[in-house]
């Protein structure tokens, strides 16, 4: 343990240092303006010259938005990584789901005391860098031989980066997927081992599947309707790579003919074909419900099929969420961040704790513990992986599906432009609006936020 002491501090000493070189570029970290601290070459010989006594301590805040003790895997990992690096000591927090963790942050970062690294959704890049709260990676990583940024699969690299620069580590990440009870297909005369694949046999299905007291299907529309109306316009695009947000935030195009059309789909999966609940169906509701036998299909996040595997008692099954013109789901879930108004001692101690948090092995372990995607590919060559996967073949269809997946919607003024959308996409399930109107009253409202971003 001694010796793992002094090889950590060396290693510690040697990024400190690499921060300090690293501010001399045009990155964002090196034009604050008193905004918050930086790490100058100063403060890294300083740091060096001065090795503390005392273990750097950092906070490391996180959320949990899927059911299971996920709580006890990360806090288990944060241990693990203080055993292997004793002269780091990490605080977890945990913060509830991801807008309470959001909420926790935003008041860190306005105090000026916000935590040292945190996991937070994808989506909030570019509101931590319009407010000037989070450092870029781009140094560490061109600079650490430990790290492999081209083993992490591409789509979830794709919402890590903005401007040129790297901002974030992919962590705790998903698509969303769909999940059958197979004991109720055999009941309702469908092959348990062929689940639809597009939407007409979606439809069908579920039309076969809603009887003896259950529904055939449920896609929840609250917190996350967004994220689920996304999945429904890609798959009704023509364009393979059609997206509801411009590739700078800087754009929406929520109120396009296909879009309509996917929503509308949405509204008659209740009112036309009567195979799905009317109304907003619960987010964490959903899993409850099919685990309970309530609902006999369900569309949700990769990140339950822990919770769904430990607690249905019947043979179940996931698939690609089916298709109309082409498959497609957003990536989903939180990434890594380092924040900017915090010491070169601590930044460095951050850059340690990401890169261990999503190491192949911690990868593995992290994605056998809840049903996220193992962000590396190496992830799935681990023994562990090979063993969890042999036994469970149900976790690489979230996987094998990023083929076809890509970034979830993310804008400058993100809270606003993602609020106007879930509002009236609730709306429009609620039987307020129709589905033209609630999307043409989200771009409306998104063209105005997004105008100052513009100019």
């Amino acid at each position: 343990m001694l010796k793992q002491g002094k090889m950590a501090l060396i290693a510690l000493g040697l990024t400190l240092m690499l921060v300090g070189c690293s501010q001399g570029g045009g990155n964002a970290a090196d034009t604050n303006t008193g905004t918050g601290t930086t790490a100058s070459t100063a403060d890294a010989n300083t740091a060096l010259d001065q090795t503390p006594k005392e273990p750097v301590e950092i906070s490391f805040y996180y959320p949990v938005n899927v059911g299971g003790p996920l709580t006890k895997v990360i806090d288990g990992m944060s241990a693990s990584f203080m055993e292997k690096f004793p002269d780091i000591k990490v605080k977890p927090v945990y913060t509830g789901n991801y807008g309470d963790n959001t909420i926790k942050i935003q008041a860190g970062v306005q105090a000026k005391q916000p935590p040292d690294v945190a996991v937070m959704m994808s989506t909030e890049l570019y509101s931590m860098m319009d407010t000037d709260a989070i450092i870029p990676l781009d140094d560490f990583i061109a600079k650490d031989a430990d790290y492999n940024k081209d083993d992490f699969y591409p789509a979830f690299v794709e919402d890590t980066q903005a401007d040129g620069h790297t901002y974030s580590v992919p962590f705790q990440r998903s698509t969303i997927i769909l999940y059958y009870n197979k004991d109720m297909f055999k009941a309702a005369g469908l092959d348990p081992n062929k689940p639809p694949t597009n939407w007409d046999e979606l439809v069908e299905y579920a039309g076969k599947l809603n009887r003896d007291g259950h529904t055939g299907l449920e896609i929840p529309g609250n917190d996350d309707s967004y994220w689920m109306f996304q999945m429904l316009a890609r798959q009704n695009a023509s364009d393979p790579k059609q997206s509801i947000m411009g590739d700078d935030g800087r754009k929406a195009n929520f109120s396009t003919p296909e879009n309509v059309e996917a929503l509308q789909f949405w509204l008659d999966l209740s009112r036309k074909y009567k195979v799905m609940p009317e109304g907003v169906i619960d987010w964490a509701a959903t899993p409850t419900d099919f685990i309970e036998g309530k609902t006999a299909m369900m569309m949700h996040t990769s990140g339950n099929l822990t919770n769904v595997k430990t607690n249905a008692k019947f043979d179940f099954g996931v698939a690609f969420a089916p298709a109309n013109k082409q498959y497609g789901s957003p990536t989903g879930g939180g990434n890594l961040y380092i924040f900017k108004d915090t010491t070169p001692e601590k930044q460095a101690a951050a850059w340690e704790f990401a890169k261990y948090m999503t190491a192949p092995e911690q990868a593995a372990l992290f994605s056998s513990s809840s049903g996220y995607v193992g962000v590396r590919k190496s992830a799935y060559d681990t023994e562990a992986m090979k063993a969890y996967t042999d036994e469970f073949p149900q976790a690489l269809v979230a996987r094998d599906q990023l083929q076809y997946a890509f970034r979830e919607l993310s804008t400058h003024n993100h809270g606003k432009v993602s609020s106007a959308l879930t509002n009236q996409i609730q709306s429009a399930l609620a039987g307020k609006i129709d589905a033209a109107g609630a999307l043409k009253a989200a771009q409306e409202v998104a063209d105005r936020v997004l105008a100052p971003f513009n100019k």
